[in-house]
C-alpha cells in the first residue's frame, strides 16, 4: 500500500486537580473553546468537548503520530496556562496529574458525542469519580483505587 490511511479516535477525560470546582458554568464555554483551539492548532480534531465544573471530556481525532499521552499533556499543559493568564481568579487552578484515554470505534462516535453534551444531566445522579471508575470496568482497564485520586 503506497499510503497510510487512520481513523484514530480518543475519549479523554481529565479532572481538575483534588476535583475542586473550578470550571463555572460562566467561563465553561470559552475552556471548552480553548481547549478545542489546541487540539486544533496540533493537527488534532476535537470532534466535542464538555463536562463540569471538575472535569472535562474530549472526542479527539488525532493523527497516527500523537500518542494519546502527547495529546493530553498539550492540551492541559496549554489549557492551564491560559486559565492562569486569562481569569486572575483561577491562579491556584490545576488539572490532576494523570488522565483516562479510551479509543472510539467510528460507529461509536454519535454515542460518545451524546454522553458528552449530556454530562450535565449525568451528574445529577453520579460523581466524577463512579463515572471514571466505571468507564475504566467499561473498558476492562485493571487498576488499583489508591493511585486514582490526586
Amino acid at each position: 500500500m503506497a499510503n497510510t490511511y487512520t481513523a484514530l479516535h480518543y475519549h479523554v477525560v481529565f479532572s481538575t486537580k483534588r476535583r475542586e470546582r473550578w470550571i463555572t458554568p460562566e467561563i465553561e464555554t470559552r475552556i471548552w473553546a480553548y481547549l478545542g483551539g489546541i487540539a486544533r492548532d496540533n493537527d488534532m480534531k476535537a470532534l466535542c468537548i464538555g463536562g463540569i465544573e471538575d472535569h472535562v471530556h474530549l472526542l479527539l481525532g488525532a493523527p497516527p503520530t500523537m500518542a494519546p499521552a502527547k495529546a493530553a499533556q498539550l492540551i492541559k499543559g496549554g489549557s492551564s496556562k491560559w486559565i492562569h493568564d486569562t481569569f486572575s481568579n483561577l491562579r491556584p487552578f490545576a488539572w490532576q496529574d494523570g488522565y483516562g484515554a479510551f479509543t472510539v470505534s467510528k460507529s461509536n462516535i454519535p454515542g460518545v458525542i451524546e454522553y458528552i453534551q449530556t454530562q450535565r444531566e449525568h451528574h445529577t445522579t453520579k460523581t466524577f469519580q463512579e463515572e471514571f471508575v466505571e468507564l475504566l470496568r467499561r473498558h476492562e482497564i485493571d487498576y488499583e483505587e489508591k493511585y486514582l485520586w490526586d
